[in-house]
């Protein structure tokens, strides 16, 4: 593989996403039904197919510690060094190496490993005074990073626990400066018990984590950290912003290089469910639909969030933001409006006795009526029915098991001849999942190809509530016209996702 080394990672094959079935799942729809006869079972066909493996903490860490040694040996330096290099660039060895072929210095200057000018060290006494506490100590007891700042290492470790605190264990800066604290010299400070298995456990988190950047290198120095009373040092300079370094009365002292942002791999996330514990190692990093093998959890290895074929990740961000602030506003107007029982019109009391007049239609409304939701039935309304339809579709579940048993006791056939119903009941679920998520797509879509999409998405749902009719009124319908219609709503569901899913 080119773009990402994963050559330590192949001991295993891949599981498919096409797994087995798991009654107690509530998005057990996507589980089982293409290897029904009746439907299009070829994973080639399918666009929704992701191989990916489950793995746990320590095969992980097994495939980060694998590339470490890799780029030590290759470019020679600590094991420390190497992975800061590797979190800043997308865990890509080719990368690294030929960063390093190109300036090997360079890399190691903009990785924040080593100062941009050489550190010349001017005193030769066995002591010095540590700069934030100001005590005398021997320079055995202190700690420096490349940059030759040394500070006693109880400072140190006050420091590092505080930034602990605040979600920082790569993005641990110099004191005085903006390098990087390596894992080594961490380690020494934070000799023993709980702060230094705390910075192997968010060590490990930002390797794995895939919204990086946000804690991995936040700001430091010790004006944010709140070590000391003047911040760094006696001038009193802190590292406010990322970009900038502040004087203590808020004026912008000069601006620092962009910093290397700390990236975790990208074909590694923790799978999201809940108290799970287990990883996801996939072959490319693509919004995919993932089922956890060890918690049933379903959801887009792009995100994290629940799986939303046909629409991207961050355009069904922007729709659950949009739902969320019309809910707000529905939210108002259903706690603090009435429709007039006359004209319909929406009339908010604002103040006075409980007697109301319409000022559309001048109807007295002195009963106290209900209160009515005025929301958009558009594409939100859409998307809230057919949510509204998956969550009936277990009731529908329930009664297809019920009538197969019955069927079976009064000995009209086995389990096997009623399948098929159960197999309907479950790919109904699953295009209404998928039809769900196409109003998200739809509504943000601005392209030429727009008309194209509602076609498709009309032919879609058409299906989908014919097979909802048959399902109602099974007892009309033969194995053949419910496999006949099974057929029909998968390969629309399926030519819809091949000529708009976004990965």
């Amino acid at each position: 593989m080119s773009s990402i080394d994963l050559e330590s990672q192949d001991s295993a094959d891949p599981e498919s996403s096409e797994y087995d079935e798991d009654e107690d799942y509530d998005d057990d729809y996507y589980n089982n039904v293409d290897e029904d006869e009746g439907m299009a079972s070829d994973k080639e066909d399918d666009p929704e197919t992701f191989e990916f493996q489950i793995i746990d903490h320590n095969e992980a860490q097994e495939i980060f510690d694998d590339l470490v040694a890799k780029i030590c040996q290759e470019i020679k330096v600590s094991e420390s060094v190497s992975r800061i290099l590797l979190m800043q660039h997308d865990w890509n060895t080719e990368k690294i190496l030929e960063r390093h072929r190109v300036d090997p210095v360079g890399l190691l200057v903009e990785g924040r490993i080593i100062p941009e000018k050489a550190v010349t060290t001017q005193t030769t006494s066995r002591s010095l005074y540590c700069p934030v506490c100001f005590q005398r100590c021997t320079k055995s007891n202190t700690s420096s990073a490349s940059c030759g700042h040394a500070f006693c290492n109880d400072c140190w470790l006050l420091y590092c626990v505080t930034q602990l605190k605040i979600g920082l264990s790569s993005g641990i800066e110099c004191m005085n400066c903006n390098l990087l604290v390596g894992e080594e010299m961490a380690l020494k400070i934070l000799k023993n018990g709980a702060p230094r298995e705390k910075y192997r456990q968010f060590l490990f988190n930002d390797e794995v984590k895939n919204d990086c950047g946000s804690s991995a290198l936040g700001s430091s120095g010790l004006g944010s950290s709140g070590l000391g009373s003047s911040g760094l040092g006696s001038s009193g300079l802190g590292l406010g912003n990322q970009d900038k370094l502040w004087s203590r009365d808020g004026a912008v002292v000069k601006d620092l290089p962009p910093t290397a942002m700390t990236q975790c791999h990208p074909l590694i996330r923790w799978c999201p469910g809940n108290d799970c514990g287990f990883l996801v190692k996939a072959l490319e990093p693509k919004a995919k639909r993932v089922w956890c093998s060890k918690c049933n959890s379903i959801f887009c290895f792009k995100c994290g969030e629940k799986y939303h074929a046909p629409t991207d990740c961050y355009t069904i961000k922007k729709w659950l933001t949009k739902c969320e602030d019309d809910s707000e506003t529905a939210n108002y107007i259903t706690a603090n409006t009435k429709d007039c029982p006359n004209c319909g019109s929406c009339i908010e009391k604002n103040g006075g006795c409980n007697h109301m007049q319409c000022i559309k239609c001048k109807h007295d409304n002195e009963k106290s009526g209900n209160l009515t939701l005025m929301f958009c039935m558009g594409r939100l309304g859409k998307w809230q029915n057919h949510a509204d339809s998956l969550k009936r579709e277990e009731e529908t579940k329930r009664k297809i098991n019920q009538k197969i048993q019955e069927k079976v006791n009064n000995n009209i056939g086995t389990w096997i001849d009623w399948q098929y119903l159960l197999d309907a009941t479950q790919l109904l679920a699953k295009c209404r999942y998928t039809m769900m998520y196409t109003y998200p797509y739809a509504y943000f879509m601005e392209d030429e190809r727009k008309r194209l999409f509602e076609y498709q998405q009309a032919q879609l749902e058409l299906e989908i509530e014919n097979l909802s009719w048959k399902l109602e009124r099974d007892e009309l319908y033969c194995r053949g016209e419910f496999e006949n219609q099974m057929d029909i709503a998968e390969k629309r569901r399926l030519t819809l996702l091949k000529d708009f899913l976004v990965v």
